[in-house]
């Protein structure tokens, strides 16, 4: 995906949020325990720490600061104002901290700002009752390679501890993740989860839809009614729990 289209869609589902934050007391039905004070807060915080690692050129700690006394929607709109403020000043290659050792740059903020917009903005409908609007094609796509590759692959091999004994459960399994025309297989090997071609290994298990379901799928969103599951259930169980290690 191009910038241009990362920021369309990030300001699309922000606006989309925002619209949605009707009623702050509202249960987050997607984050137990959460209102959508919460969501929308958690949302704020997020954009500023992306705001001050870019003025910085490090990962400020410790965070978040101190409460400003603003009301939260406020807080909202003015960290997204200055999120893509900073994101218009500069380019997707400058060097910028990151917690994905692999891409140090701005453009990966870019990216991980559309995508976290995007789920919490389902966050935000479930909460308010509301249809969940289609998730653009394109960006369900790139979430779906973002969250195996870097959320779950990565994070199983820089901190297995989070993960626990899922990551020493017996047997070599790889479930194929399809979405629309894109495949991963998903292998669950001991101490770690890695993203290979589809044609590396015999899958004993498929979750597959079109890309929109499948990305909330993945982040769970949405249960198993939502997706097609074929094959070995207990593996694409363990894949769902890695899922939920790896992105609470």
């Amino acid at each position: 995906m191009t910038r241009d289209v990362f920021l369309r869609c990030l300001d699309a589902d922000f606006r989309d949020l925002r619209a949605a934050a009707v009623d702050l007391s509202a249960p987050v039905p997607s984050c137990p325990g959460w209102t959508v004070d919460d969501l929308a807060g958690h949302v704020a915080q997020v954009y500023l720490h992306k705001v001050e690692t870019m003025r910085r050129g490090a990962l400020p700690k410790p965070w978040p600061p101190e409460p400003t006394g603003e009301k939260t929607l406020a807080l909202l709109d003015r960290a997204y104002v200055e999120l893509v403020a900073e994101f218009a000043d500069r380019p997707d290659d400058q060097p910028c901290p990151t917690w994905y050792e692999p891409d140090q740059t701005v453009g990966f903020w870019v990216r991980r700002m559309a995508q976290e917009t995007v789920i919490h903005r389902v966050d935000a409908e479930l909460a308010a009752g509301f249809p969940i609007s289609p998730i653009a094609a394109e960006l369900a796509d790139d979430g779906i390679a973002e969250v195996l590759e870097v959320f779950l692959s990565y994070a199983t091999r820089q901190w297995p501890e989070d993960f626990g004994d899922l990551l020493r459960a017996n047997g070599n399994r790889a479930v194929l993740v399809s979405a629309g025309g894109a495949r991963w297989l998903v292998r669950l090997d001991h101490g770690s989860v890695e993203i290979a071609p589809d044609t590396a290994g015999q899958a004993v298990a498929q979750v597959s839809g079109g890309p929109h379901d499948v990305l909330l799928w993945l982040w769970r969103r949405v249960g198993d009614s939502a997706v097609r599951v074929e094959g070995d259930t207990t593996a694409v169980a363990r894949l769902r729990a890695l899922l939920e290690a790896a992105t609470q």
